[in-house]
């Protein structure tokens, strides 16, 4: 029950209908329907979903404030214009009439395939029967119902100094720096403004969701949302901070771990570049060409192909100053290889997590993604999702 697990909060999942046979909805909501500090952090896409349009607009109206959640899986109701702001603020309406709260304090996400309306009239019949459904033991019900394409459900549970701190996600697949098709629910009974938990959960999100590249897509509907009850009173706001990453970080390595056609997870690791940015630019370039992600799933240390996209990002770049390693093994140096143990970076590179450093050697810049590798599994997975 990890969303549910910090005090004052409930859940339910169920099938509505959405999908054929598997859980499709969820709603997350407080025990005792009283509106508590909310943050959220929403894709950066500008091609966003309605359901994206209304969360954020009512959080900017509200000034920070919800008293649930409800949220839909296999539809990300995105692509459907006016009609489908409606529907999200039916979705809205409808849980907030089945809780007796106002619904310009709760929240709605969606997930799933853009470009088809949503069958709403299975959605809000579906609504009072969740909502009636709501338990502290609905947690993992929730973390069903909010999946699409993930093979397994995603929880979290932290416990802090005098907080906990649960949560849920979703993502496998369109996952690219700046979120992903994912969606995830913190929770925690820690006393926090909703001004102080943006700052935290923006930069949390910073360094570990928006790492992630499964394959260079940035949905539509991405939306990460932290609700505080306050229930046991003002933590230390540096802990509260470290458990809301270390939650986050969790969550990211899980998606990571149910990537579509996923067998490798690679960390890499991009240093010595001009800043920062140019860091970040670089790890991007990498993580999402298909060479070298078809070279992890090969388990080859094809170097070559990690310089080649680094090369060509558009950062500063000197050949003769990069360096390249495996698993702590440099295998490339000056731009050409590098005498090495080639059986340890065999055995490494056979590895569940591979650990990549690309060295530009020209500043303090540095950044880090975790990506996956690129194999007959997700050309199978998605050639076939619409």
């Amino acid at each position: 029950m990890s969303v549910t697990a910090a005090e004052g909060f409930v859940a339910a999942g169920c099938h509505a209908g959405v999908k054929r046979r598997r859980y499709d909805m969820a709603l997350l909501a407080t025990d005792d329907g009283k509106p508590v500090p909310a943050a959220a952090v929403f894709t950066q896409n500008k091609f966003f979903a309605p359901p994206v349009d209304v969360s954020r607009s009512r959080l900017q109206a509200n000034g920070g404030r919800a008293s649930a959640v409800i949220v839909n899986s296999g539809n990300a109701n995105a692509g459907t214009g006016p009609a489908g702001k409606a529907d999200a603020e039916a979705m809205c309406a409808a849980a907030g009439e089945a809780l007796g709260v106002s619904a310009e304090h709760v929240l709605v996400c969606s997930t799933g395939i853009i470009g088809t309306p949503l069958p709403i009239e299975k959605i809000l019949a579906a609504t009072p029967k969740l909502a009636k459904k709501l338990s502290k033991e609905g947690g993992e019900d929730a973390a069903r119902g909010i999946l699409t394409t993930d093979h397994k459900s995603k929880e979290v549970l932290v416990e802090g100094p005098g907080f906990t701190l649960g949560g849920m996600a979703k993502g496998c697949g369109m996952i690219a720096p700046n979120m992903a098709t994912m969606l995830a629910f913190l929770t925690t009974d820690a006393a926090v403004e909703a001004e102080e938990m943006q700052a935290i959960l923006r930069d949390a999100s910073d360094r570990t969701f928006n790492t992630l590249n499964v394959d260079g897509a940035t949905s539509t509907n991405d939306t990460v949302i932290l609700l505080a009850s306050g229930r046991r009173g003002r933590p230390d706001l540096a802990a509260f901070a470290n458990a809301v990453h270390k939650a986050c970080e969790d969550l990211t390595l899980q998606m990571a771990r149910d990537a579509e056609g996923m067998t490798k997870m690679v960390e890499l690791r991009v240093t010595g570049a001009a800043s920062d940015a140019e860091a970040r630019a670089a790890a991007k370039n990498i993580a999402e060409n298909n060479l070298v992600k078809c070279s992890w799933y090969g388990g080859d240390p094809y170097w070559g192909r990690l310089l080649a996209a680094a090369g060509s990002s558009g950062v500063a770049f000197e050949a003769e100053k990069t360096s390249v390693s495996y698993g702590g093994i440099t295998v490339s140096r000056a731009g050409t290889n590098f005498d090495h143990d080639a059986d340890a970076v065999a055995a490494h590179m056979k590895q569940e997590r591979i650990e990549i450093e690309v060295a530009l050697g020209l500043g303090q810049g540095s950044a880090r993604v975790v990506g996956i590798d690129l194999g007959p599994g997700y050309i199978k997975e998605n050639s076939k999702t619409s």
